[in-house]
């Protein structure tokens, strides 16, 4: 055999054998969904995850490091990490009653501290920089970002168990936006100056919802405006999908971002279940992919494509796989049920996050605190929403 022929034999060889061996390659790292999500107890990979963050939470020098290295690129991803992790402890103190003191004791030392930071050194020590480059256009300037999330921290604590110092916290936030809303002549409000966020007004929603719930107030006709306004001014045209962010004269910023769109379908389930249900179908058809078994999800669909951000991360060339999307696209395969996108995220995630896992503590390398602590979220969420629907229901 000529040394040419020899060549093109081995090309040959090496195309067969990858022909062969690439769809078989996401079986390495397959797990059943019920490794990551269960709809009652938790699963293996939340218990490990669990662990991790409870340790950075008994052990200050830790956390400080984590922190550290997190502030250093986004400020918000500090204060995200928190509500994350509160909000992940809530369902596991319903999921898991002989823990719930214990994973309470946690949730109020995070809250107690998240106030006292807000109250010393005020909102800007949570927000990005350019939070200070220009003026607000609602007067007084305050960040529904801030607002909406704390509000869910301690609407979903006392949705556990009451706290009666809570009680006051929660009527205070929860008046101090619905009163915003209702003197917004649009519904908008802003979470950076002239900046409005379709996910931080679905989050704020939602936790004026679990108050209704909580306090046996009513603020179902502002809820449903602000569902019929968002369904008249804030959906992108070519696909139905919610925009990521706009001024406060609806200008987009950006349209569909999976980065936020997975959480915001969601969220949507306490405020108008067949609609979220429609955004999370046209996004797993916009968004979602599973390439020989491993699946991942794109930043934005086909028809709206911009540069990458913070919050996408680095978007990997040809398969437009974006870290930040296939990350919060876990939140909205458990919320819907969608066993198979779950099944084939874990895969990817087994396979290029870089799972460490050490004395049954977990941690996913290519990640960070808040992301781990996202899809922690992901793995243990659902008892905190099946609460409030059945309330809703009686």
């Amino acid at each position: 055999m000529t040394r040419s022929k020899r060549i093109i034999a081995g090309l040959a060889a090496l195309c067969l054998a990858g022909a062969i061996w690439i769809p078989c390659l996401h079986l390495f790292f397959k797990r059943p969904a019920s490794n990551f999500y269960r709809s009652e107890g938790l699963s293996p990979m939340a218990k490990k995850l669990a662990a991790r963050h409870l340790q950075l939470w008994t052990d200050s020098n830790l956390r400080a490091q984590e922190l550290e290295k997190m502030r250093a690129s986004n400020a918000e991803w500090d204060f995200m990490g928190r509500t994350f992790l509160v909000w992940s402890l809530a369902n596991m103190s319903l999921r898991e009653p002989g823990e719930r003191a214990s994973y309470l004791a946690t949730i109020d030392t995070i809250i107690e501290e998240t106030l006292r930071i807000e109250k010393e050194k005020g909102m800007y020590f949570f927000l990005m920089d350019y939070a200070r480059g220009a003026p607000w256009k609602i007067q007084p300037e305050r960040s529904l970002f801030l607002d909406g999330e704390i509000a869910m921290m301690i609407a979903c604590r006392r949705l556990v168990s009451e706290k009666a110092e809570y009680k006051t916290l929660l009527k205070e936030r929860v008046d101090a936006i619905a009163s915003r809303f209702e003197q917004s002549p649009n519904l908008i409000l802003e979470s950076y100056p002239d900046e409005c966020w379709t996910f931080d007004h679905v989050l704020a929603l939602d936790a004026i919802r679990i108050g209704d719930v909580l306090d046996q107030t009513d603020h179902s006709g502002l809820i449903r405006e602000w569902v019929a306004m968002a369904k008249k001014r804030l959906v992108h045209p070519e696909t139905g999908l919610l925009i990521s962010n706009f001024t406060t004269a609806f200008t987009p910023l950006n349209g569909p971002e999976g980065s936020s769109l997975w959480m915001i379908a969601h969220g949507l389930q306490l405020l108008d279940a067949e609609f979220a249900r429609e955004q999370y179908t046209r996004a797993r058809k916009e968004l979602s992919r599973i390439t020989v078994g491993f699946g991942y999800a794109r930043e934005w669909p086909s028809s709206w494509e911009t540069a990458p951000d913070i919050d996408s991360g680095p978007i990997i060339p040809f398969f437009k796989i974006s870290a930040g999307s296939s990350g919060m696209a876990f939140i909205g395969a458990t919320a819907f049920k969608d066993e198979e996108f779950i099944s084939s995220l874990a895969a990817t995630l087994n396979f290029a996050g870089f799972p460490a896992s050490k004395r049954g503590r977990l941690k996913y390398c290519a990640s960070n605190q808040v992301g781990d602590a996202a899809l922690l979220y992901a793995a243990t969420l659902g008892p905190i929403w099946e609460r409030v629907s059945k309330a809703q229901k009686l």
